[in-house]
């Protein structure tokens, strides 16, 4: 499946294509990814290879208990095919001297991947089938062609609770500043879990009202058996295209209010020294991560301080880029920069230490990465932020939010913005 069966213009699609394929395979099909980069909406955003990417079926699932890491390295060598699945943020515990002990209600496993059956490409008016043999493509493409669709979901309203009290999220950022002042650490992420147990889920209503909606670059909607993620994210966490390898990080967020105030909004976040601080740590420490596997003198700054703006958030957004030898090991490359330094801190051992002692809950899924693998052995991975976890086994819901905390945080600023972080997603439930 290395090589498109078929290839349409996109005009020949009948309309909503890829939704409809969603929806008929939703309930069906125990393994699929749909990840969506909405770039009609994000024109500017830098390396977006899909408009549309749906894969879905699967000739083989790895869930492995041990030695996680080598199993996703032997996958990438073996299989000359296209690889969809995930990387928890815990698989930190196999790369350093590490744990999570934190309560863990979602579940998930750390790692998963399936080698799709059908693979769907989309980028501006050209559109690409994978698959078996052209029977299968053509059955498919028939059966979504006659799939109603269209249906009005709803979501049943629930009060998300979180683990984390206000008063503790306040006292516990002291604390951190404390650590950064004697010199233990210069900045690290915190996180804070919103969560409802016993939630009747209609999956289908969560991709219509977030995913699809969520004009985003890296969204996802995505199933693994009883395990289900829906993501609004922003934020690539590295790609690799022939031997140039991308990561961008981000560090900087405020409200978009109205249009009058747009670009002075752009400007006070792009001018911002607290936002600025947070980001160019970040940028330091990902240039020492991609170092590790780059050709000499390859690593270098493409963009610092890149001001995105989306929806209801301004985020200030810096591009890193590397160059690789055709003989690196792809996995190697990913685990020398895991986990993404902006949902970690620096240094990152310390960081993450400090992030397992002060927060409530074991991270998984949230903080990791979702994304692909092609038979060219390139990737594409996005961070896990603005992303709802969903346990259909046991009906639990998580949604995570988190900032970056430096000695210049003020620490109710840092509870509103994750409040902001927050809020798009749990005004669907009221």
């Amino acid at each position: 499946m290395n090589r498109p069966l078929k290839i349409l213009n996109s005009n020949s699609l009948p309309n909503s294509f890829f939704e409809k394929a969603v929806e008929s395979i939703s309930e069906t099909e125990k393994y699929f990814c749909y990840l969506s980069s909405h770039t009609d909406y994000i024109k500017e955003y830098p390396y977006l290879e899909f408009d549309k990417i749906l894969a879905f079926g699967g000739k083989k699932i790895i869930t492995p208990n041990e030695n996680k890491w080598d199993n996703f390295s032997e996958l990438i060598k073996t299989e000359n095919s296209w690889k969809f699945g995930f990387l928890s943020y815990d698989l930190k515990n196999e790369l350093e001297d590490l744990s999570s002990l934190n309560s863990d209600e979602v579940k998930f496993p750390e790692l998963a991947f399936f080698i799709p059956n059908m693979v769907i490409a989309q980028k501006g008016n050209k559109v690409w089938f994978y698959g078996k043999n052209e029977n299968q493509i053509d059955s498919f493409f028939s059966k979504v062609s006659a799939f109603k669709g269209g249906l009005k979901y709803s979501l049943n309203k629930t009060k998300f609770e979180s683990r984390t009290s206000k008063e503790d999220y306040l006292s516990r950022i002291n604390v951190l500043k404390n650590e950064i002042q004697l010199g233990n650490i210069y900045e690290i992420n915190y996180c804070i879990e919103f969560f409802a147990k016993n939630y009747n889920l209609n999956i289908l209503s969560l991709f219509h009202h977030f995913v699809k909606e969520s004009e985003v670059p890296f969204g996802a909607f995505c199933r693994f058996d009883d395990h289900y993620v829906f993501s609004g994210s922003p934020e690539r966490f590295i790609k690799k295209q022939g031997l140039k390898i991308i990561s961008q990080p981000i560090k900087g967020t405020s409200r978009r209010k109205e249009k009058s105030e747009f670009e002075a909004e752009r400007a006070q976040l792009k001018n911002s020294l607290k936002d600025q601080t947070e980001n160019v740590m970040i940028v330091d420490l990902v240039r020492n991560d991609l170092s590790k596997t780059a050709k000499r003198a390859s690593v270098k700054v493409e963009e610092l301080f890149g001001v995105y703006s989306f929806p209801t958030v301004h985020q200030l957004i810096s591009t890193v880029v590397s160059e690789v030898d055709e003989k690196t090991n792809l996995a190697d490359i990913i685990k020398s920069c895991f986990p993404m330094g902006s949902m970690t801190g620096a240094p990152k051992i310390s960081a993450m230490q400090l992030a397992e002692k002060h927060e409530d809950f074991k991270r998984g899924l949230y903080s990791g990465a979702i994304g692909f693998v092609t038979p060219k052995n390139n990737f594409d991975f996005n961070v896990v932020i603005r992303t709802a976890i969903f346990n259909s086994e046991t009906n639990y819901l998580s949604y995570a939010v988190g900032g970056a905390i430096t000695n210049l945080s003020n620490a109710e600023e840092e509870y509103q913005e994750c409040l902001l972080k927050a809020e798009r997603f749990l005004k669907l439930f009221q």
